[in-house]
Order: C-alpha cells, then sequence, then structure tokens
C-alpha cells in the first residue's frame, strides 16, 4: 500500500505525453485543430485519482483518435489552473478532458473516467 506513491508512479504514464509546461498548453489547444487532444489531470497523493490513472493506462490502445497529454497536478498545478481558464471547465482531480478545434467538447472525473467511453465520442 505505501508503494502506491512511490516515485516510480510518478513517472509519465506509457503512451501519454507529459504535460510540464503551459507553453504547451498553447500547442495542444492549436494541435486540436487537427485532431482531438485528450488531458488527464492526476494527483499522485489520492486514491481515487491512482485507480483513474489504472484505468486510463489499461483502456490506452482504446484511444488512438487522440493525443492523449498526462499532467501530474501536484508538480504543476499552474497548469491545471491554465486548463481550466482556456477551457471553461472547473477543476477537479482526476479529471478528463477533450479539446477539440480549440473548445473542450468532453470532461469527466472521478469514477466517471472511462476510457472506452472517451473513444465512443463523435468527433
Amino acid at each position: 500500500m505505501f508503494g502506491l506513491f512511490s516515485s516510480a508512479a510518478n513517472a509519465t504514464p506509457n503512451g501519454m505525453i507529459e504535460l510540464a509546461n503551459i507553453a504547451q498548453l498553447k500547442s495542444i489547444i492549436e494541435a486540436s485543430e487537427t485532431k482531438p487532444q485528450l488531458l488527464f489531470k492526476h494527483s499522485t497523493r489520492c486514491s481515487i485519482s491512482s485507480m483513474a490513472l489504472n484505468r486510463m493506462t489499461k483502456g490506452i490502445a482504446k484511444l488512438e483518435k487522440y493525443d492523449v497529454h498526462y499532467l501530474d497536478l501536484i508538480a504543476h498545478r499552474d497548469i491545471s489552473n491554465a486548463i481550466a481558464q482556456q477551457t471553461g471547465v472547473e477543476h477537479q482531480s482526476p479529471q478528463t478532458i477533450i479539446i477539440s478545434k480549440g473548445k473542450a467538447i468532453y470532461a469527466a472525473s472521478h469514477h466517471e473516467i472511462d476510457p472506452a467511453e472517451m473513444q465512443a465520442i463523435s468527433i
């Protein structure tokens, strides 16, 4: 149980792109004009967030139509605040937000995070 929040658990999950600076957020929003972008906001101190991360990691193959970005909220709360400001989606943790054509078109948090559901969204 104590290993749940070890430094190894803080590594960027396979198949996800680390979001570690605000400049990347601008690039992600621009990239959403041609390909939908999925943001996964994760708290490394939260057991519910760890369960959501597990679902995302297991379901990453279902999310091929997105670039999937991983944000460590504990390390980068400023980026989370910028996401809320730029997308109009109130901060939650854990949270997924899908951005298409520069706008947030979907958001889910906590137990609602489901890769199969996100893949089924028509864009």
